[in-house]
């Protein structure tokens, strides 16, 4: 087996670790689990973190526990928060799960007969038989409220600007993570519990319901908070999250978040959120450092992670997508795009919506009359006998030319260029 420690060590990703991980991890195939959040039937890329982890813990020769929190997601983690999550209804959740599975299939092998293969586990499965009562009397009488009050996630919220405090259903939290880790490991032998750095005090509150309770050692570990050079908020973008999910984040979306990332940034994430061994990282920094502008570790990043969570054809069209955009691409590589990806890539490009039943028009008045591509129609005729104009990525040199629907992108779409890098979406409904 491969020293997991070892592995995570030299790309950044342990934060805190609990004495004697390393040993028990040399010593047998272990398994350990992470939890995940459920409340949307989508992961995000502050998740990939975590996924990494699991991914590596396999690589390594153990076997990852995947949970999805079912059960805590219908309570709300007070850890990195300032108010009280919506909760969820148990159709939502059992969605939710499924839509993550699938996305946890890249990254985790779950349908091989190996002893190290993945397991995805819900605990609302064992939460929603148990009662209130037999919670109090079996597990909360293990921990004491000295012991919950002292955490930081429990005190940040006690003492911050909020004045609504915490509620008791989030106070218990931590007892319900801990009796996760604790079904876990007496029913599947975990005796790992990874996270971010902000889940440590809920993993050693299961480390010590375990010893309290059951009188055998548990262990934990926890990876960095993942940040910006800049200090900004790493995964967010001006829409938000970038998702895992094509449906939200566009694989061309998603691969332009990493190409454009800075080259602090790309030394740090290259090392956290691929499969590249140390040698190969550090060739690749070695080759960025003499020509930076080439953007070398970008677009090493950017390939490895999209094929990682998309696929091979996802990323090689997001690359042509981008050569669409950036370089001398061909109007059948246009035609290629799907609605989505094209949309993606001339985000923010201005849109006039025109009517398809107008069709055929003439180019003259379709791009100076019926839109404000150009100012007039004789800087228009100008523009097409320069050759200055193209058409879907088709120069244009004839001022009597015809729109017609066989112009039309996905039945809807025109794209017109003015000059190099002026574009204009016409869209025809």
């Amino acid at each position: 087996m491969k020293n997991f420690v070892e592995e995570l060590t030299w790309r950044g990703m342990i934060h805190t670790i609990m004495p004697g991980t390393e040993e028990q991890l040399q010593k047998e195939i272990t398994s350990a689990y992470l939890g995940i959040d459920p409340t949307a039937d989508s992961l995000h890329i502050g998740h990939l973190a975590g996924l990494m982890m699991l991914k590596h813990f396999q690589n390594c020769g153990h076997r990852p526990i995947a949970l999805v929190g079912g059960a805590t997601g219908m309570i709300g983690d007070p850890s990195m928060k300032s108010a009280e999550r919506n909760l969820l209804d148990e159709e939502t959740l059992r969605h939710n799960q499924e839509a993550i599975k699938r996305q946890l299939s890249h990254f985790l092998d779950f349908d091989s007969d190996a002893p190290n293969a993945a397991l995805l586990v819900n605990n609302y499965d064992w939460m929603k038989e148990f009662s209130f009562i037999d919670f109090i009397r079996d597990i909360g009488k293990h921990i004491t409220v000295n012991y919950m009050m002292s955490k930081d996630s429990v005190k940040k919220r006690l003492n911050g600007e909020e004045r609504e405090g915490m509620s008791f259903t989030e106070f218990s939290y931590q007892l319900v993570q801990g009796y996760d880790y604790y079904y876990l490991n007496t029913h599947y032998g975990c005796k790992l519990q990874m996270g971010g750095s902000d889940q440590w005090g809920n993993i050693t509150t299961g480390t010590e319901l375990i010893r309290r309770k059951g009188g055998i050692e548990a262990y934990a570990l926890t990876c960095p908070l993942i940040t910006k050079a800049d200090g900004g908020k790493f995964g967010k973008t001006e829409k938000g999250n970038v998702w895992l999910d094509a449906r939200y984040t566009s694989p061309y979306a998603f691969y332009q978040f990493w190409l454009n990332v800075s080259d602090d940034d790309a030394q740090k994430y290259i090392k956290i959120f691929t499969m590249l061994t140390k040698e190969q990282v550090e060739e690749a920094i070695a080759i960025h450092s003499e020509a930076p502008h080439q953007r070398h570790l970008q677009k090493l990043l950017a390939k490895e992670v999209t094929v990682m969570v998309h696929g091979e054809v996802e990323y090689q069209k997001a690359v042509d997508a981008s050569s669409i955009l950036f370089g001398n691409s061909t109007s059948e590589a246009l035609r290629s795009l799907d609605e989505q990806t094209f949309l993606s890539v001339f985000e923010g490009v201005p849109q006039y919506t025109l009517n398809k039943s107008d069709l055929p028009k003439g180019i003259i008045d379709t791009l100076s009359v019926d839109t404000q591509v150009f100012p007039s129609k004789g800087e228009c005729r100008k523009m097409i006998q320069g050759g200055g104009l193209s058409i879907n990525k088709d120069k244009c040199n004839d001022v009597n030319y015809q729109f017609t629907e066989a112009d039309l992108l996905d039945g809807k779409y025109i794209l017109v260029q003015r000059g190099k890098k002026n574009y204009y979406i016409l869209k025809f409904e």
